[in-house]
């Protein structure tokens, strides 16, 4: 229900957006979020916002690199990944909260629905 794209192999310094198409789910969403999860290391959280577009928040170590935004005509979310290192190559989940939980939150357990991930890799 939650369809991830865009993932590729980039060079570093390149641009790249992520797409989750939410078209397909069949539950009320109150919150969105990426995350990512590097070979060999723990999923973590890289940014979120809230089903109406309002609020967005980051990971700190996005520092300004990464926008998070969503289009509610196409229910789709996006990120926009800009000056991309060797360090952000991951595979890329989207999360849905369905039950109000993951209104800025940061943690894996408040979001419930889950995309298959879209893998990016950055060459140095």
């Amino acid at each position: 229900q939650l369809v991830e794209s865009g993932g590729k192999l980039v060079q570093a310094g390149d641009s790249l957006i992520l797409s989750c198409d939410a078209s397909g789910r069949t539950f009320r969403i109150y919150a969105m979020a990426w995350f990512r999860q590097a070979p060999g290391k723990e999923r973590e959280f890289v940014a979120g916002i809230t089903w109406t577009g309002d609020s967005t928040y980051y990971a700190d170590w996005v520092k300004g690199r990464f926008t998070i935004s969503r289009d509610n005509a196409k229910d789709t979310m996006y990120l926009q990944m800009n000056s991309l290192k060797p360090e952000d190559t991951a595979l890329y989940y989207c999360a849905a909260d369905p039950y109000g939980y993951g209104l800025g939150s940061k943690a894996r357990k408040d979001f419930s629905s889950w995309g298959q991930g879209t893998r990016v890799t950055v060459s140095s």
